[in-house]
C-alpha cells in the first residue's frame, strides 16, 4: 500500500526526517558521485534526494504513482514532476541513464511490473539504485515514520528481488543508524551513529541501498503492443495536497 504523499512531505519537513534525508543522501551521494550528463529518473517520493544532482545532470525527471498522490517539485522553479501508473512507465524503452527508487519498492502494489518497467527504460548500461527500509533496522519496527510501513527486505532479499527480475546488484550500501527518535540530542549525534553503525553494526542500519546493473544475455522480454503515453508534468501549488485518482486492484 502506497503512502499519502502529503504524509511523506510532512516527514521530510520534520527535524528527524531531515536528519534521515541527510544521512540517506549521503549514502546515495557516495554511489553515484557524478552523474554529468545523465537522464535521472526518481521514483516513488525520490524528490528529496534529486535535488543534489540537477544542476548535474541532463536532464531529472520525478514520478509519483497514481496510488500515493502527488506534489509540485522544485518548489522554486518549474515542475519535473509527473503523476503515473506504476506499471506504465511513459517513457520509451532505453531512454533513462539512472532510476532513484525510494518510498517504492516497499509499497508496490505491482512488484514484478514495477521493475520490468524500470528494466524496459533503462538504457543498456543504465544503473537502478532502490533503498528500501532495512528489515533487521530499528526503523522498520516503528510505524512513526514511513520507514516502519510497508514490506522491509534484508539485503539478501533485495538482491534476490533483483536478480529474479533482471537485475545484476553491483554494490550494496546501508545508511541511517540513528533511532528513529524525536530527541535532538541524540538526533544532533546522528554523524557518530553512523561511524560507529557503519564500522560494528551495519545489519541494523535504518535502510539498505542496491546498485544494480540490467542483465542482457538471458533472453528478451516481450511486451504486449500498446500506445505510448506521454508524461504529464503536474502544476500545483507548493502547498498542495494529494491529487486522488481510483485504481483498479491489480494482481500481482
Amino acid at each position: 500500500m502506497w503512502h499519502d504523499v502529503v504524509d511523506l512531505r510532512e516527514f521530510y519537513e520534520t527535524r528527524r526526517g531531515q536528519v534521515a534525508r541527510h544521512m540517506v543522501r549521503r549514502a546515495v551521494r557516495s554511489i553515484w558521485p557524478d552523474l554529468t550528463g545523465q537522464t535521472l529518473l526518481g521514483l516513488g517520493f525520490a524528490t528529496p534526494y534529486l535535488r543534489q544532482f540537477k544542476n548535474q545532470t541532463e536532464r531529472t525527471l520525478a514520478f509519483m504513482p497514481a496510488s500515493q498522490g502527488v506534489l509540485h517539485w522544485p518548489p522554486e522553479g518549474p515542475g519535473v514532476v509527473s503523476l503515473v501508473e506504476e506499471t506504465e512507465l511513459p517513457l520509451p524503452d532505453y531512454s533513462v541513464d539512472r532510476v532513484l527508487l525510494v518510498h517504492g519498492l516497499e509499497n508496490s502494489e505491482a512488484l514484478r511490473a514495477l521493475l520490468r518497467e524500470i528494466w524496459r527504460v533503462l538504457t543498456g548500461d543504465g544503473r537502478l539504485l532502490v533503498v528500501v527500509p532495512n528489515r533487521r533496522g530499528i526503523w522498520a519496527r516503528s510505524d512513526r515514520t514511513p520507514l516502519g510501513w510497508g514490506h522491509p527486505y534484508s539485503g539478501a532479499q533485495l538482491s534476490r528481488l533483483l536478480r529474479d527480475n533482471m537485475f545484476i546488484p553491483a554494490r550494496t550500501e546501508r545508511a541511517l543508524y540513528v533511532p528513529p527518535t524525536r530527541s535532538h540530542t541524540l538526533l544532533r549525534s546522528a554523524p557518530a551513529f553512523e561511524r560507529i553503525g557503519a564500522r560494528f553494526f551495519p545489519t541494523f542500519a535504518g535502510v539498505v541501498m542496491i546498485e544494480s546493473g540490467k542483465q542482457l544475455y538471458a533472453g528478451t522480454m516481450k511486451r504486449a503492443p500498446r500506445r505510448l503515453g506521454r508524461p504529464v508534468v503536474v502544476q500545483l501549488p507548493q502547498a498542495a495536497g494529494r491529487v486522488h485518482r481510483e485504481k483498479t486492484p491489480k494482481l500481482t
